[in-house]
């Protein structure tokens, strides 16, 4: 099964792409890990993603097409995947389109997590994390810590990190709104989108999207 996950900031689009992979026994492939892996192991497109960030210039999307591809090329791929954070505007799905047209497959799903803006904003600024260990994570309203402001894990300070604060969560939900959505009707005009509510537990959503996506062809 080859799905595409789509859903704003705060979503949960990585707990859920984490889930489903796993229940749907395909790999899970994202983007940041796209481009970690790359810069980490210095491939061509790698260091051509670096020189852009370092210049503080977005990276083109051929070289996060190229490196979408890469990933899609490997083995563990040949039986489907989950996309998480790629394609990310018309362009990329259009070259995404492209690259399976020209292996003769094709999308099964476009799983979009549907989620009121107001609750986007109050998971994301809600956030808390510890200083001394990022891996500890709380919430003001969902996992408060015992001390306020401080770790129930190790006693590190708990802080709010400047990607997490209202003003730049609502940037990006712009960014999101102008550039990612639009891929939500390119898709719907293939019959694609499947959409669901994100909201509840991890599990219900996870049981929700499994329920939702198309019965598996075998592919």
């Amino acid at each position: 099964m080859r799905i595409v996950l789509v859903g704003p900031p705060g979503a949960g689009k990585g707990t859920q792409a984490a889930y489903l992979a796993k229940n749907l026994a395909i790999p899970h492939i994202s983007t940041g890990d796209l481009f970690r892996a790359n810069i980490s192991q210095g491939t061509p497109l790698g260091v051509e993603a670096q020189e852009y960030m370092r210049a503080g210039q977005l990276v083109p999307d051929s070289v996060t097409v190229g490196m979408a591809e890469d990933r899609m090329n490997q083995d563990d791929a040949a039986g489907g995947f989950l996309l998480d954070g790629f394609p990310r505007n018309i362009g990329q799905a259009e070259a995404l389109d492209a690259y399976l047209q020209g292996k003769g497959l094709k999308l099964d799903a476009v799983l979009d997590l549907e989620v009121p803006e107001d609750e986007v904003v109050k998971r994301i600024a809600g956030r808390r994390i510890c200083r001394a260990d990022s891996s500890h994570v709380f919430h003001v309203i969902y996992n408060r810590s015992e001390t306020e402001g401080v770790c129930d894990v190790c006693g590190g300070e708990l802080y709010q990190r400047d990607d997490d604060r209202e003003d730049t969560v609502r940037k990006r939900l712009e960014v999101y709104h102008s550039e990612t959505e639009p891929i939500i009707d390119y898709y719907k005009a293939q019959g694609l989108v499947v959409t669901i509510s994100a909201l509840g537990k991890v599990a219900e959503v996870t049981q929700r999207a499994m329920e939702a996506l198309p019965a598996r062809d075998g592919a």
